[in-house]
């Protein structure tokens, strides 16, 4: 991972769903969407609901996360969300319910 890279991890209490790196992450921060960029000040905020997006190098990462918290210190991103499924998850699980 290059100096301008961002390390994220999205966990829940059940699962890892993303480790590994990016060069950007927009999260639902309690109170508004919040971007991430590599060099950001250190922040914790509770995690609101909503999508949560990791710009990876394979290409975007998109999550549905509610509750939790997420925290940034040294180009590392962590959430740890109450409950959090892939986009692809969440597609599904509309579509089948309709």
């Amino acid at each position: 991972m290059s100096d301008r890279a961002l390390r994220v991890l999205v966990v829940t209490p059940e699962r890892t769903l993303y480790d590994g790196g990016a060069s950007a992450v927009v999260a639902p921060a309690y109170d508004g969407l919040v971007g991430i960029l590599p060099r950001h000040a250190p922040f914790l905020s509770l995690l609101g609901s909503g999508p949560l997006v990791v710009r990876a190098p394979e290409g975007e990462q998109r999550f549905t996360v509610a509750g939790g918290f997420i925290q940034v210190v040294d180009d590392a991103v962590r959430v740890v969300a109450e409950t959090a499924e892939t986009a692809e998850t969440a597609a599904a699980a509309a579509h089948s319910a309709a």
